[in-house]
């Protein structure tokens, strides 16, 4: 096991027991970590890192390296959280409806940078579930800012504006998610994008579904930033609920 992938299992289980303000969401929850697509975002190390993160924190895991599971409708219905790690890949028409049917009869999404926002490039339907699409990454793994925009909810609740050195993602996103991190683009890479503000973390409802998004996460060492890691803990359990608490209005139009 590589030394990165330790220390981020350590980190995991650590702030799991730190964080005594926070239901876990998970406990007793079936949780689905689909993963695979493009090696560069390390999809296998991701899985292997939440795997023990999850069991300590009481879900039932169950691991799948290919897109066909969504194919199982009956499998599907058992799913309370699913978890895509799936980069730049093909999805059958069926297996996209398969997901989609189960995060909108009330199964959670999560995911992280590519591993849900760069997923299927030519499935608008998936992306309108996902609510947005990487377009860019403007000078590829470089230093930004990441802003806490809402301070109020769950997910951010106590963290503070944080540094990163990864990709900074900009998306095409939908306006209506709720957004709770931003970035701003300093113009250095491709300049006309200078002071363009994007979401770095939102959420949203998607039928019954909760689904949870952060463009963080280019490789696993970005989880050695901690407030990255928590964020997506946090992000994980708030999905996990989704069959077991009321929908939440996330309608948050801009325009």
């Amino acid at each position: 096991m590589k030394p990165v992938t330790i220390i981020l299992m350590v980190l995991f289980s650590f702030l799991s027991c730190s964080d005594s303000k926070a239901s876990s969401g998970l406990k007793g929850k079936k949780v689905l970590i689909v993963f695979g697509g493009w090696e560069g975002h390390e999809p296998g190390r991701y899985a292997d890192i939440l795997m023990p993160w999850l069991l300590s924190e009481g879900a039932s895991v169950d691991t799948c390296s290919s897109l066909k599971i969504y194919e199982n409708r009956e499998f599907m219905k058992t799913v309370d959280l699913i978890i895509q790690i799936f980069t730049m890949a093909e999805i059958t028409s069926d297996q996209e409806s398969g997901l989609l049917e189960a995060v909108k009869n009330g199964a959670g999404l999560a995911g992280w940078h590519g591993g849900l926002g760069d997923s299927f490039r030519n499935n608008p339907a998936y992306q309108y579930m996902v609510g947005g699409q990487w377009v860019a990454h403007p000078g590829g793994v470089i230093d930004y800012t990441v802003h806490i925009s809402s301070s109020d909810d769950p997910v951010t609740m106590g963290l503070s504006d944080f540094k990163m050195h990864s990709e900074q993602y900009y998306m095409h996103v939908d306006p209506n998610v709720r957004v709770l991190a931003t970035t701003t683009f300093s113009g250095d890479n491709d300049f006309w994008s200078k002071g363009c503000t994007m979401p770095v973390v939102w959420k949203k409802m998607y039928g019954k579904g909760r689904v949870f998004y952060t463009s963080l996460g280019h490789v696993a060492a970005d989880m050695q930033v901690p407030e990255a890691l928590e964020i997506i803990k946090r992000g994980i359990r708030w999905s996990a609920d989704s069959k077991y608490e009321p929908a939440e209005d996330l309608v948050s139009p801009v325009y």
